[in-house]
């Protein structure tokens, strides 16, 4: 960002926060999709905010996952380092072990990037203005999801809505709902997904 003044670096920053804010109330919205009851008549603003609150606690859950299964990862590696110098038959096979261990830790260092990502995640998605924006797509999506289904109907080529994956039709349905019902320009809706 060379050549920005300090305002236009806080403007930048301001951005990115908002992009920040809307992706995570987006992801909030997509873990929330899936708890919902099939009808809209079962549906009360206590239990959507609880099916909010679900899905921060499901976020909680995956970090700790991802932190499990990294910690099992690097005993892995170093289980396989260790068996390369005392128990490799030849220089081959200790390579071999070498490069397994290599790639177990690697696999360890991705996951815990992606659980280092999710308490800032959670911290966010507890912000007032990122869960009422998951509510209010959750709201409208509900409320529309005949319509929504209709449109995307229409636009699918020699496809069926029904044969997308259950995930990929709610994160289509999301996109649908920001830029039809919530105002949101079809290419930051789309893009940001």
């Amino acid at each position: 960002m060379a050549g920005l003044s300090p305002f236009g670096c806080g403007i930048c920053f301001f951005l990115v926060s908002i992009m920040q804010a809307r992706r995570i109330a987006r992801e909030l919205a997509l873990l929330s999709i899936s708890q919902l009851p099939a009808t809209q008549e079962n549906l009360d603003a206590q239990s959507l905010q609880n099916v909010v609150v679900a899905a921060v606690r499901a976020l909680t859950s995956e970090a700790e996952d991802a932190l499990e299964a990294a910690a099992a990862e690097l005993k892995q590696s170093n289980d396989r380092l260790l068996k390369s110098q005392t128990r490799a038959a030849d220089v081959q096979s200790a390579r071999t072990m070498v490069t397994e261990a290599i790639e177990l830790a690697q696999t360890a260092i991705n996951r815990l990037g992606v659980a280092i990502e999710i308490p800032e995640t959670i911290q966010l998605a507890n912000q007032n203005d990122v869960r009422s924006y998951a509510l209010e797509i959750v709201r409208t999506l509900k409320a529309n999801q005949d319509e929504i289904d209709a449109l995307l109907t229409q636009a699918l080529v020699d496809w069926q809505l029904n044969r997308l994956a259950a995930v990929d039709r709610d994160i289509l349905r999301i996109a649908v709902t920001e830029m039809v019902y919530l105002g949101i320009p079809d290419r930051i809706a789309v893009n940001e997904e």
